[in-house]
């Protein structure tokens, strides 16, 4: 049986927090989006990989979760009626003769659109893993390289590897629940924030966990289950560390997948878009958030609302060239009031 297309205004490509934000953007003007996303949920990275990581730099929100955030934008677009297709990937991507775009998923979905909008973070995202030998036997029982439940870890001796934001991060919101925490790094720098890593040495001092320099070389334990590793010290010498839970956190390796393939100008794996717009090459395909590079890019979930802003103007004039745009305020426009159900 053929698929049925699905015809919309915008799809949007990626369920991330941009991409959330953008349906409201969007919908303020009247178009109706549908999202596509490769994972389970909503959220991105955000929900993928830290939904009970607190967040501190979103404006007005002095702290809140990746779940949390999640939600909120979830209600803040659900006057809109977006329509959300999970587990699914963009395979291809068309411009048709009618200036429309086709876009067909790996799962068979056909959609038409007069607009279409990739906010896919860093594409599809894996962790970089460290080269123990034997470590897949262990992935997902007693080592995993993301932390989706704190509760996960209660109680357990739980070992931390890395040097970066992550790593300290996790390493001092987990210690008040587990029963033991160490971090190994390679060296005593880091890449992580100066008050994160003054944090991790108090908790050292006031012997509430351990820091270890070195690098772990080979794992212990039975059916999927440690019960410690073997590290070699910055002096060369071996020596053992007692745990049950092995946290590795070496970065993300980023694929943009079939992105690659869909005819855009790319650099460095990134989607150069202008400041005005945030239209990439392909005039009606835009690119929000950490996906997209212009100069002076932070990769930052505020600006990604910003760009979500700017590009949903935009888009509109794309797609609506005859019509004008009145700009309006949701403070005291009691048309944009109607449409959010609060008039």
């Amino acid at each position: 049986m053929t698929q049925e297309t699905i015809s919309t205004d915008v799809v949007i490509i990626g369920a991330g927090p941009c991409g959330l934000f953008a349906v409201f953007e969007l919908g303020l003007l009247d178009m109706k989006c549908h999202l596509i996303d490769i994972l389970d949920k909503p959220g991105g990275q955000c929900a993928e990989l830290y939904p009970e990581k607190p967040i501190y730099d979103i404006p007005a929100l002095p702290v809140v979760s990746g779940h949390e955030l999640t939600e909120r934008l979830m209600e803040q677009a659900a006057p809109f009626g977006p329509q959300y297709h999970y587990n699914e990937m963009v395979e291809e991507l068309e411009k048709l003769e009618d200036g429309r775009f086709r876009v067909k998923t790996d799962g068979g979905l056909v959609f038409e659109a007069k607009v279409v909008v990739i906010a896919a973070g860093g594409g599809s995202f894996q962790p970089k893993k460290p080269p123990i030998p034997g470590i897949e036997a262990y992935e997902g029982k007693s080592v995993f390289y993301a932390v989706k439940r704190m509760e996960t870890f209660r109680n357990k001796k739980v070992l931390i590897s890395g040097g970066g934001d992550s790593a300290l991060d996790w390493t001092i919101n987990l210690q008040p629940i587990t029963q033991s925490m160490a971090l190994i790094h390679r060296r005593d720098g880091f890449r992580a924030a100066p008050d994160s890593v003054n944090k991790m040495h108090a908790l050292v001092e006031e012997k509430k966990m351990q820091f270890h320099l070195g690098q772990i070389t080979s794992l212990h334990g039975d059916n999927g289950q440690l019960t410690g590793v073997t590290a070699k010290g910055n002096d060369g010498k071996d020596y053992e560390i007692e745990c049950d839970t092995l946290l590795p956190f070496f970065g993300l390796t980023m694929k943009l997948g079939p992105i690659a393939n869909w005819g855009l100008n790319l650099h460095e794996n990134l989607i150069p878009v202008d400041t005005e717009k945030f239209q990439t090459s392909e005039p009606g395909i835009f690119a929000i958030g950490d996906i997209n590079t212009y100069p002076g890019k932070l990769k930052l979930i505020l600006s990604g609302f910003h760009e979500a802003a700017l590009m949903a103007q935009a888009a509109f004039k794309y797609a609506n060239p005859d019509a004008k745009v009145t700009f309006q305020y949701t403070t005291s426009s009691t048309s944009l009031q109607k449409k959010l159900g609060v008039a």
